[in-house]
């Protein structure tokens, strides 16, 4: 375990037990969504590839348009 890691442990020890099962709840759930990125890319390596020279394929035949923050 990293001194990073348990550090943070340490502060979590002095939480309630709703606030370190809440936090605890947000890692598990960030950790499983980081599975399955992972898990959706290696099991189709090229899926990224595809989508960008899809999306470079739009640009190049003008069938995008530039982003405007301030009208998001």
């Amino acid at each position: 375990m990293t001194e990073l890691l348990e550090r943070a442990i340490a502060q979590l020890k002095i939480l309630s037990a709703t606030e370190q099962d809440a936090i605890a709840t947000l890692i598990l759930q960030e950790l499983e969504a980081e599975m399955r990125w992972d898990s959706a890319f290696t099991e189709s390596p090229d899926a990224l590839a595809k989508l960008a020279a899809n999306a470079m394929a739009e640009y190049h035949s003008g069938q995008t348009q530039e982003l405007d923050p301030e009208t998001l």
